[in-house]
């Protein structure tokens, strides 16, 4: 039973819901390889950290001795997810699915074992349905379940098309749990309706559901949107050591933390001790660092990271900051804690607490060469840093 409560705390790690967990508890206790399915439509060439939270929660899986059933959707591909959509999604061509499918295929095992791992393609299935099999199929479910879904109640509220073929998408994608026999199938918080839909169709074919696991949506570079190519805020698993190191190191301190819980593998207790460490005055510029190196090292060697991280270094600080500083010692007072924009006024870099909020708005103000993008950020007694506002405000400020 420990040993079965040592699994769960793993598997539930990093994951927004288990639905249900007493039915994946029972399925571990079965003591067999579960079948553990996921699935990627290729519909870009190129895989992210986003899509990379998903990848190691299936590692985890897979070193846990069970089955990764890693399913390319090259028929529902073609269709297109209209998940989250206000629009019919335009379908990608054969060709273009085929091309994305066999760059996924390079890049996924840079996560997972390829000796462990399953590869496999539903229109191997799906194009032998047929049209009689596409009816039947349809009618296991109905309209008023699809109209539940939120996106699409949106638009038929709002007047807004559905093609019809997208009806088809969540029907098609949870047949693929009926064609392999999935134990558990994962994704996205976005894709619960999709999963839940697997569910559905199972016990209508008589077989066992399967456990449905969501994980978080990842936030891109700009900390608000989704991780993605096409809005520009992404980090790519092939991107080069420097680039990805750079990239990294430009998220902001608050959403470090959220890169750590989704893509780190080190041990909470670690973290939650340079969480306690930044928030007694710790440099958070000093974390990212290992967030970097870490996280750099995992895609192209430890190697490749400390040298990503040198020459961060070269570029961003040590070029960057003058050797003729000059010193100003400022007061936290009682609190022990000066926020920033305070901390800038009284150090003579600015003229005003609004002056530094509209500056550090405008990304001219830096600690110790790094940009900063929080107004709230507090300064705390015992820390020393160099300040830098625009091109020629500079001060290393010792807080007492």
């Amino acid at each position: 039973m420990e040993s079965l409560e040592r699994t769960l705390a793993l598997i539930k790690r990093g994951t927004d819901e288990i639905l249900l967990e007493d039915a994946l508890r029972r399925k571990l206790a079965l003591g067999r390889p579960l079948r553990i399915k996921a699935g990627f439509d290729p519909t870009a060439p190129d895989l992210h950290l986003g899509h990379t939270v998903l990848l190691n929660k299936l590692r985890q899986f897979q070193d846990l001795g069970h089955e990764i059933l890693f399913l390319i959707g090259d028929f529902t591909g073609m269709i297109g997810d209209p998940t989250g959509k206000s629009a019919t999604r335009k379908p990608l061509s054969r060709e273009q699915i085929q091309d994305n499918a066999r760059t996924y295929q390079d890049q996924v095992f840079r996560i997972l074992d390829p000796e462990r791992t399953r590869v496999v393609f539903n229109s191997s299935w799906l194009e032998g349905l047929g049209a009689a099999g596409l009816v039947q199929l349809a009618a296991r479910h109905t309209v008023a379940r699809m109209l539940e879904r939120d996106d699409f109640a949106k638009r038929y509220k709002g007047g807004q098309p559905i093609a019809i073929h997208e009806f088809l998408y969540p029907l098609i994608q949870g047949y693929d749990s009926v064609a392999l026999q999935a134990d558990v199938e994962l994704g996205g918080t976005d894709q619960k309706f999709n999963l839940l839909v697997g569910r559905q169709l199972q016990e209508t074919y008589g077989q066992e559901p399967q456990v449905v696991i969501t994980v978080p949506i990842l936030e891109g570079l700009d900390g608000i949107q989704k991780m993605s190519k096409s809005l520009g805020n992404y980090i790519g698993i092939t991107d080069a050591p420097e680039d990805m190191f750079g990239k990294i190191m430009s998220v902001s301190d608050d959403l470090m933390w959220r890169y750590f819980e989704l893509l780190s593998t080190r041990d909470l207790a670690e973290i939650q001790a340079w969480r306690d460490a930044v928030r007694e005055g710790a440099n958070p510029r000093d974390i990212k660092f290992e967030l970097g190196l870490e996280l750099v090292a995992r895609f192209h060697g430890a190697e490749c990271a400390r040298q990503a991280l040198e020459g961060f270094v070269a570029r961003f600080q040590r070029g960057a900051i003058p050797e003729d500083v000059p010193e100003v010692d400022v007061s936290a007072g009682d609190g022990g804690v000066l926020p920033i924009a305070n901390l800038l006024k009284a150090a003579g870099l600015v003229n005003s607490t609004s002056e530094a909020i509209r500056l550090i708005g405008q990304g001219a103000v830096r600690i110790d060469g790094e940009r900063i993008e929080d107004a709230r950020r507090p300064c705390a007694a015992g820390s020393q840093h160099v300040y830098q506002v625009g091109k020629r405000r500079i001060a290393r400020v010792r807080v007492s």
